[in-house]
């Protein structure tokens, strides 16, 4: 599989800083990359419950299609042998053959043709198909005054996919075309990869659960819904949820230990600052856990933190909801992409044009979200910035088409510059 790390176009590869330095977005995503391993266990499911899961083994078609030689269109299936010197030419009509009818049993006599309908089993003694616009019917007989081609609509077995053909790759995600494919050929279930257990921890004492009533203080969980509203979207997760944890570090101890014992990553929102209030550098260690990333050269989320919990992939995004997305986009959502089994982790950047100006700090890539405001004449998105400078920007999110790249070495955005734009699809 190709499982290469994809990281944020156009960013320079540094060595890796030392532990508690702020490292670059790339090596940040490439160590969070490292941690993920594939899942090896496998089920097999049914074609109408495989939408959205990780294909697990290549796929080699058990038969033809088509099966057999079939019409592609209504009209007459005739042998180019009975049409003798210039049109127009007389055929007598000697049968009719449906979709679902068996193949003619005994050849055509001479100068006759076939009654023959869209799917129908072309007889093997029949050279084309003339579609019935193009050609007079008088009584039990045909007139045409041109000649058909060779095989002229007709769909010849094996056209589409031959027996014995790879279709479908281990690491695809399985859509609802490719599983029209297979069902095509005739299988009825898949071999898929077992979903991705996915454990959500939400941190804050000030965390409440939309519906409840606000203390002074308080605020509503959105985190929780963007994280699970997202994973949700994927056929090879499963979420666990694990609830609001208060700021306490042995109560985040606990809840990671759990969640870890149970789930193949565990992604935390809020309590990964410096803070007096931030626990979870503390509430890891005390679970046994391991941290590989605790600052990343990036705006927003530089306090992201990426570790480990034994073999379980640890994701510590910061809690304002425009980090929480970012980091969870660019670098957790790869790694569980390739813990998940796809063939591709990274998710598609494309080229598009600002259409706003910004002057930012030297040295940090940022990501700011963004929508398409039209195209520039060579078909680019054209880009309007949402938000800037906060990172706690709800509406901003509600509004965005997706999130445009800022370089670490640009310090001014101008209309018209090039930028790299990825959409705020469903991963």
């Amino acid at each position: 599989m190709d499982m290469a790390a994809t990281s944020a176009p156009n960013l320079d590869l540094r060595p890796a800083a030392p532990q508690g330095r702020v490292i670059a977005v790339d090596i940040a995503a490439a160590k969070a990359l490292s941690i993920a391993r594939p899942v090896r266990e496998t089920e097999h499911v049914p074609l109408f419950a495989a939408r959205g899961r990780v294909l697990a083994r290549a796929i080699r078609a058990p038969g033809c299609l088509p099966v057999f030689d079939n019409s592609a269109m209504d009209g007459y299936a005739l042998r180019l042998a009975d049409l003798a010197g210039d049109g127009p030419w007389e055929l007598e009509i000697g049968g009719r053959l449906a979709a679902g009818d068996g193949p003619a049993a005994t050849q055509l006599a001479p100068g006759t043709c076939l009654r023959i309908f869209t799917g129908a089993p072309v007889p093997s003694d029949c050279d084309a198909v003339v579609m019935q616009e193009r050609c007079v019917r008088d009584g039990n007989r045909i007139v045409l005054r041109a000649r058909p081609r060779h095989g002229e609509n007709i769909r010849r077995s094996g056209e589409d996919v031959r027996q014995g053909q790879s279709v479908l790759q281990p690491g695809d995600v399985l859509r609802p075309l490719g599983l029209a494919l297979l069902a095509g050929l005739g299988l009825s279930e898949v071999e898929v990869l077992r979903k991705v257990r996915i454990g959500l921890v939400s941190t804050g004492t000030e965390l409440r659960n939309p519906g409840e009533p606000l203390a002074p203080g308080q605020i509503y969980n959105s985190n929780r819904v963007l994280l699970g509203a997202m994973l949700a979207a994927l056929g090879w997760a499963a979420v666990i949820d694990f609830g609001i944890v208060a700021d306490r570090p042995g109560d985040l101890a606990t809840v990671f230990g759990e969640a870890a014992r149970c789930c193949d990553v565990v992604i935390s929102t809020g309590g990964a600052s410096a803070g007096d209030e931030d626990h979870v550098v503390t509430a890891l260690d005390q679970a046994g856990g391991v941290l590989d990333v605790v600052k990343v050269a990036m705006r927003p989320g530089k306090p992201l933190k990426i570790g480990r919990l034994g073999d379980v992939l640890f994701a510590g995004l910061p809690g304002n909801p425009n980090a929480t997305l970012v980091t969870f986009q660019q670098i957790a959502l790869p790694a569980i992409r390739r813990l998940a089994g796809l063939r591709v982790a990274g998710l598609p950047w494309m080229s598009a044009v600002s259409g706003f100006d910004y002057a930012k700090p030297a040295g940090r890539t940022e990501f700011v979200p963004v929508r398409e405001t039209g195209r520039d004449h060579h078909g680019r998105p054209v880009l309007e910035m949402l938000s800037r400078g906060s990172s706690a920007n709800l509406s901003a999110l509600a509004l965005a088409d997706g999130v445009a790249l800022l370089p670490p070495d640009a310090e001014l955005i101008a209309p018209g510059d090039l930028l790299s734009f990825q959409s705020l699809g469903d991963g």
